[in-house]
């Protein structure tokens, strides 16, 4: 009996004995996958079609964050509904570091622009960093009668009511800055929604509307071809690709100061420290002087970010756009 209870002893030593040396090993392949991300291509959703400037952003820092990251960085175009069908697919993504999102100011506005979302964009997002930051101007025809902002702001005032400002569509950026706009400079006016830059250009060629609110850089061309004629920019600061045009604060609109952004994000749930190599990759990225000198020749003003300070402009703009939605009572869609 007691050679049995001794022989059964000697097992279960030795059966410790060699638990105690695979432990190390389990412990390694259970830390793999954190150490080794990536081991495969990072896909970046973008809500916007291909070729466009947001596009173009995310394709010129993605290239440069492929050579950090020492994997393939794979953009996939997926418009629609305001950014909601690209933004749900990554807000419902695995948590990996896998699947990221070029995100906008669009997913701030949509906040306050849509009745329900099937999403929490702060609670199901994890901001990464900015890319960048797009001016925004005022615009009139190169022959308006009107030649600086001030003037224009005469008129208005002159006339309630008869001045009309074109926009691309209800709810975008450019829409809600003009009503941003009215409201600042204290103006009774009309503003008529287009659909696209496109017919905007030709409505305001075509005096159908007497200034408009855009981007600058699809409209870069007009303006340098003489066709257009910017009276301002809404930024902080005046834009390096027209340094003589002021911005609107400097023009007398007080609380005029609007720009659009880009900016990267991943699924809530992604470990900290797949978070903290992914906003590593994206400053080095922005840093790099070949991928700011790009996308400044985009009109963007290249910016990174810390994870911070990307959570916290998320949610500023969520809060200031909403309020310009409700004061202009824009139907939620």
């Amino acid at each position: 009996m007691k050679s049995t209870r001794q022989a059964l002893r000697a097992k279960f030593m030795s059966w410790l004995a060699q638990l105690m040396l695979l432990a190390p090993l389990l412990l390694a392949a259970a830390a793999a996958p954190a150490q080794i991300w990536p081991s495969k291509p990072v896909k970046i959703v973008v809500p916007f079609g291909a070729g466009g400037v947001a596009d173009l952003t995310v394709r010129t820092v993605g290239r440069h964050m492929s050579e950090t990251l020492a994997q393939p960085v794979v953009i996939e175009n997926k418009p629609g509904a305001g950014g909601v069908v690209a933004t749900d697919t990554v807000a419902k993504a695995a948590p990996d570091g896998y699947t990221l999102l070029l995100m906008s100011n669009a997913n701030a506005v949509s906040v306050g622009l849509f009745n329900t979302l099937p999403f929490d964009t702060v609670a199901d997002l994890a901001p990464i960093s900015t890319l960048g930051f797009f001016d925004i101007a005022v615009l009139v025809a190169a022959d308006s009668p009107h030649q600086t902002l001030p003037d224009l702001l005469v008129y208005a005032r002159a006339h309630p009511g008869t001045l009309n400002i074109g926009t691309i569509n209800i709810g975008s950026t450019q829409n809600l800055v003009a009503e941003l706009f009215k409201t600042s400079a204290g103006i009774d006016a009309q503003i008529v929604p287009f659909n696209g830059t496109p017919a905007l250009v030709q409505a305001l060629r075509g005096k159908q509307v007497d200034m408009a609110v855009e981007i600058l850089a699809p409209v870069m061309s007009q303006i340098k071809g003489d066709a257009l004629r910017a009276l301002a920019v809404t930024g902080e600061r005046r834009s390096a690709a027209l340094p003589d045009v002021p911005t609107a604060q400097q023009s007398g609109v007080n609380g005029l100061v609007a720009a659009s952004w880009n900016a990267l994000a991943a699924p809530a749930r992604t470990p900290a420290d797949v978070q903290d190599r992914l906003n590593a990759a994206t400053v080095a990225a922005i840093a790099a002087p070949e991928v700011a000198q790009a996308l400044r020749a985009l009109n963007v003003e290249p910016r990174a970010s810390s994870r911070d300070h990307a959570a916290a402009l998320l949610v500023s703009e969520i809060d200031r756009w909403g309020g310009i939605i409700e004061r202009a009572r824009i139907p939620k869609q």
